[in-house]
């Protein structure tokens, strides 16, 4: 089965570039030109990963699409992409160094413009980082449900 991506930008070329370079390499992908097409594709969806452009109708309406996407039960992994990296700016106390963007709900910062294998190499990178973040989560749940039980 292929391992579907939600991808969100408000720039058709970028929005249909990633498609296809993706789609290429064997992802499923749907795509959003919006925050709010982005949340109706979540809510009817189920998505390995969600990637969003971080400024689209506001500044920050890739970080709410993304808060959004780990709403949902199905957990995804989650990008920001921007051609604009904040470096050394804080915002909500939260300092962002264009490397720990783990604050505002991403688990990777992906830079415009992206060569293909460097795409490539970080979607999947990403993917196997959050699918074991998930094992362990579900590994020390079952844990702590056992130390209750026998409790």
């Amino acid at each position: 089965m292929k391992r579907r991506i939600l991808v969100v930008d408000d720039d058709l070329a970028v929005l249909l570039t990633l498609k296809a370079v993706l789609e290429l390499h064997g992802f499923a992908v749907d795509t959003a030109a919006s925050s709010a097409e982005a949340f109706v594709r979540m809510k009817s969806g189920v998505y390995q990963m969600v990637i969003s452009d971080l400024r689209m109708e506001t500044e920050e309406a890739g970080l709410e699409v993304l808060r959004a996407a780990h709403r949902q039960a199905y957990d995804p992994a989650t990008a920001l992409l921007t051609a604009y990296p904040p470096s050394g700016e804080q915002r909500d106390g939260q300092q962002w160094d264009g490397e720990d963007w783990s604050g505002e709900n991403s688990e990777s910062l992906l830079i415009k413009p992206l060569g293909t294998g460097d795409l490539l190499r970080q979607v999947e990178a990403l993917l196997i980082r959050h699918a074991d973040k998930q094992v362990r989560q579900r590994s020390s749940a079952a844990k702590a449900q056992d130390a209750n039980r026998a409790g």
